[in-house]
């Protein structure tokens, strides 16, 4: 058997997230039938990790296993041809039969778009979350660098998770400028819970609009408390940008 390993990049938009739903179009679901046409038999892709519905990915990462002998080449150009427009197929590498892309990762990177200012975007507006106030980028850095070690981020995991472990190491967070109206918030760490990069930004939207002050993330950080945490952003301006192994 082969070892595949695939970098996928993809508009969310119209997709129920990555995981194979029985009534919904998923991101993993169209890649494994476009692979079944290829190889004439069913394979099973293993994704670095599922992205919610409406969530983008930049680099996003899978392997399969198949009987093919097909070259990455081929098989890029193949899948390529197969996969709908808001989809393609990044890079394509044979890798040694024990890549296993999710339990291998080391680090997972994620940007998160937001847009000020008061008139929506209409071109690109599926990529970002328009905020109609204005953010002090100065006091959300603040706020973000209470984020960056090892800690419990319990506080901003989805609500009613079952996950017993939400200890994660966050090695950066910090916002920027990307564009005119256009800020980024910068997350990388060895984990993510459920919705965790979207709780902090909604979070961190607080604090840039001057509701809470940048100190009180520490205090909600060490709550573990999901109700002390703001409001979940938007799933359409999440990008998985890189996984890294």
């Amino acid at each position: 058997m082969t070892n595949v390993k695939l970098t996928i990049e993809y508009d969310g938009s119209a997709y129920h997230g990555w995981q194979v739903q029985r009534d919904d179009r998923t991101v993993q679901q169209t890649i494994e039938s476009a692979l079944f046409k290829i190889t004439k038999h069913p394979v099973k892709l293993i994704g670095s990790g599922r992205t919610d519905a409406g969530v983008h990915a930049r680099g996003q990462v899978a392997n399969f296993k198949c009987e093919s002998r097909l070259t990455p080449e081929i098989f890029q150009k193949a899948l390529n041809s197969l996969l709908p427009e808001d989809m393609v197929i990044k890079n394509c590498a044979i890798v040694p039969d024990t890549f296993h892309s999710r339990y291998d990762v080391k680090r997972k990177c994620y940007g998160y778009y937001i847009h000020t200012g008061p008139l929506p975007p209409v071109i690109g507006r599926q990529y970002v979350w328009h905020v109609r106030r204005q953010l002090d980028m100065a006091r959300m850095n603040k706020a973000a660098d209470y984020l960056v070690g090892r800690y419990d981020f319990k506080s901003f995991e989805a609500a009613g998770s079952p996950r017993s472990h939400t200890i994660r190491n966050i090695y950066a967070a910090e916002w920027s400028i990307s564009s005119e109206n256009i800020l980024k918030f910068h997350i990388e760490a060895d984990g993510f819970l459920r919705f965790m990069v979207r709780n902090i930004v909604g979070t961190l939207v607080d604090v840039g609009s001057g509701r809470i002050d940048p100190s009180e993330m520490k205090t909600i950080l060490q709550a573990a408390d999901r109700s002390r945490a703001g409001a979940t952003a938007p799933a359409h301006g999440l990008f998985l940008e890189q996984v890294r192994y």
